[in-house]
């Protein structure tokens, strides 16, 4: 064997390990690594990605990830790293399952590309003409609302409307409630001005798959998209011996990891799967970056998605505000979002990517047109900085090879600086800690038109003293203790201080001193417009039984 060829293997760094695969290529000696033809490569040696991913998992408080690189029609990298539960001793492999969160769209969005081409439905068709009970407060936004607008983000509404239907799961909604409450969510801006991004809109399209198709959503995608490719990964229920080998969802507080179960993989179908809900691991997504880099060709050869769909898919629509420190970081000059694919540019080249947030799972997938490249990033934490770490650290040995930066610690500083600012901003109001009216005049059953009902009851215990409960009809981890705050509102301390934080509750008095209904908002001196609570207000169900005593 060529001495020089294992010298040069050997090297940590990127402009090292370039410069040793084109000399290794010079010198006739082997070389997985080939800047300079059509042969894929892995940008970063193996065991310099390896350092760095379990350093990422330490700094960010994640127990376990999984990570996949596509170049050139070819898997370079697939690999766990860390545990699939803080408290085992199972590591995460390449097959571990992760949920998908927020990259669960791009599927949605894939399956009305296969129905466009065949000819079942256009971008450009009226969402009604599908499901004809669809409804905007405005009409003539209802008559205009195209399967197109769906999907990118610009329906008039503030971002996150109707969420609250969907999280903290498990939700009591079902997907056509879901649709028929859309009439009752309040817009903000006009029709399709702003980009205010939304999952509601992702399951009406989701319905529209299953209408037009003939088939439930779940079974579109797993027959139609997860089967062909070969993907071990699930939309709907999932057999049993595949629960062998998840990941469970983590938080932390101060580096104090915690279990979030509601958001784990419990073998079922979720209302949220159109918007968030997929199960899938590194390997499956991996051959989900090669259909896409390979113009939407399996690797059997079978056109699973057209090339001119995949344009359509990925053909820019809404613009993204994009921060200085974006444009600084990755010589930006452009982002926007598609149809269920955000784009940007980065050392001048196009980006196609899209994360996926839900507490205590999270994911990030690349794709880079021109390099055949494609990341998959799957972790089974909460920081965000881990994914934007690891993503950064591997677009940027592919397409800035130069770079030195230490990424790690890049969005470490990022992260701090960022909670000095939220901190900085968090300010709650101030209440003489006493109410109105005796305790049990706030007790009840109230409800909201399209959020449903809600129970109000006594509570007593030795440390809280005289008090109330509240519980959500259809979400069953909204469930708290009231505290007298001031006049005639409590503050709501929920039962999971990570499914909710503490909101405020504002009854309505007659001028008897009847209790008749009750508003919610955070419990802030600074509220969003698009918080949980925006377009909620629950009246009293038994007022006139009890003359709201």
């Amino acid at each position: 064997m060529n001495p020089f060829c294992i010298f040069l293997s050997s090297k940590q760094t990127r402009l090292v390990a370039l410069a040793g695969a084109i000399f290794m290529q010079l010198s006739g000696c082997a070389s997985n690594s080939s800047p300079d033809s059509q042969t894929p490569y892995l940008a970063i040696p193996e065991s310099q990605l390896n350092q760095f991913s379990d350093q990422a998992l330490q700094q960010f408080y994640a127990p376990g990830m999984a990570v996949g690189i596509v170049h050139r029609g070819e898997v370079v990298h697939l690999q766990g790293y860390g545990l699939r539960d803080y408290q085992g001793v199972e590591s995460v492999n390449e097959n571990t399952l992760f949920r998908l969160a927020s990259t669960s769209k791009a599927f949605t969005s894939a399956a009305l590309a296969i129905l466009a081409d065949e000819g079942k439905i256009d971008w450009d068709d009226k969402v009604i003409e599908h499901i004809p009970a669809f409804n905007m407060q405005q009409e003539w936004v209802t008559q205009e609302f195209t399967i197109k607008d769906l999907l990118t983000h610009r329906s008039g509404l503030v971002g996150g409307a109707g969420d609250s239907m969907l999280w903290p799961e498990p939700s009591g909604f079902n997907r056509q409630e879901i649709i028929e409450n859309l009439q009752y969510l309040t817009p903000k801006f006009s029709f399709r001005s702003k980009y205010a991004y939304s999952n509601v809109f992702y399951i009406t399209a989701g319905e529209i798959i299953e209408r037009v198709s003939g088939m439930a959503y779940e079974d579109f995608i797993d027959q139609r998209i997860f089967a062909p490719l070969g993907m071990n990964c699930f939309a709907g229920d999932m057999p049993a011996p595949v629960m062998a080998n998840i990941a469970r969802p983590h938080g932390d507080i101060a580096g104090d990891i915690y279990p979030i179960d509601r958001n784990g993989i419990h073998g079922t179908a979720t209302v949220s799967a159109a918007a968030g809900g997929l199960v899938c691991n590194a390997s499956g997504m991996s051959e989900w970056l090669r259909l896409l880099l390979n113009d939407g060709k399996t690797a059997a050869g079978e056109q699973l998605i057209s090339p001119k769909q995949l344009q359509n898919m990925w053909r820019s629509q809404t613009i993204l505000p994009m921060s200085d420190e974006e444009q600084q970081r990755n010589q930006g000059h452009f982002k926007t979002y598609a149809l269920g694919w955000r784009k940007n540019d980065m050392f001048g080249e196009e980006v196609i990517s899209h994360t996926g947030t839900l507490s205590g799972m999270q994911a990030y997938v690349a794709l880079v047109p021109e390099h055949e490249l494609g990341v998959i990033i799957l972790n089974n934490g909460s920081n965000g900085s881990l994914r934007a770490a690891m993503m950064q650290e591997i677009l940027s040995a592919y397409l800035n090879p130069e770079d030195e930066t230490d990424w790690i610690d890049y969005f470490y500083q990022k992260q701090l600086k960022d909670e000095q600012k939220y901190l900085a901003n968090l300010s709650v109001p101030n209440g003489s800690n006493t109410v109105s009216l005796p305790i049990k005049k706030y007790t009840g059953e109230f409800r909201d038109i399209w959020f449903g009902d809600v129970s109000i009851t006594p509570s007593t215990g030795p440390a809280t003293g005289e008090g109330l409960r509240i519980a959500f009809a259809k979400m069953v981890n909204l469930a708290g203790t009231l505290s007298p705050f001031d006049d005639h509102s409590f503050v709501i301390h929920f039962d999971d201080r990570n499914a909710a934080s503490p909101a405020l509750i504002e009854f309505t008095v007659s001028s008897e001193d009847k209790v008749t209904g009750f508003t919610l908002r955070p419990f802030s001196t600074k509220v969003r417009d698009n918080h949980a609570y925006r377009d909620m207000e629950f009246n009293r169900l038994d007022e006139v039984a009890t003359g709201g005593d």
